[in-house]
């Protein structure tokens, strides 16, 4: 079956799927298509009353690496659901592999969510996410905190002094004299 002939996905979750395959495979004409085929679903589906629509949402725009989407992502960060913020979280790594902007950009909310939210899984995903920002001294001072803060479990420890090492190594690898 030719790609032409390939059938189209029929809801939000097997078309972001399907973009982040595009995407993956370097396909931006066919992800850019993609994009634009689903959008107004996808926003429609950001702001369902279901929970579940939301986060499916969240997470596929990272999947389509909808980078125009960062307030969306941002309305996801307040959402009452841990489900939605956790997504939410989940897209803004991915899109910040590449671009770290969009971590820098929404720096003081990933703060609050690492260091307040009431959900364990949240507070580490908003950890995870800003070490593909730039390593700043207030990022750098909350996590280390957190880090050697015994209160915290283990795991949420640990993922602290992860980030804090990467954010040092990237600072000193910016700091390094070019050849």
């Amino acid at each position: 079956m030719s790609e032409q002939e390939k059938e189209q996905p029929t809801n939000l979750a097997d078309a972001a799927a399907e973009a982040d395959e595009l995407a993956m495979r370097g396909a931006e004409r066919e992800l850019a298509q993609l994009r634009t085929a689903w959008d107004d679903e996808l926003e429609a589906a950001a702001r369902n009353d279901d929970f579940r629509e939301r986060a499916v949402a969240y997470k596929a725009i990272g999947q389509f690496r909808f980078r125009q989407k960062l307030e969306l992502l941002k309305r996801g960060f307040d959402d009452v659901s841990p489900a939605c913020r956790g997504s939410a979280l989940v897209s803004l790594e991915l899109l910040s592999r590449e671009h770290p902007g969009a971590v820098n950009s929404v720096r003081s909310n990933l703060h609050m969510l690492a260091s307040r939210d009431d959900n364990g899984a949240v507070r580490r995903l908003a950890i995870v996410c800003l070490r593909n920002g730039s390593p700043q001294s207030d990022t750098l001072g909350m996590l280390a905190g957190m880090a050697d803060d015994e209160s915290q479990d283990e795991s949420m420890r640990a993922t602290a002094r992860t980030v804090v090492a990467a954010l040092k190594r990237k600072a000193g690898a910016r700091n390094r004299p070019k050849r």
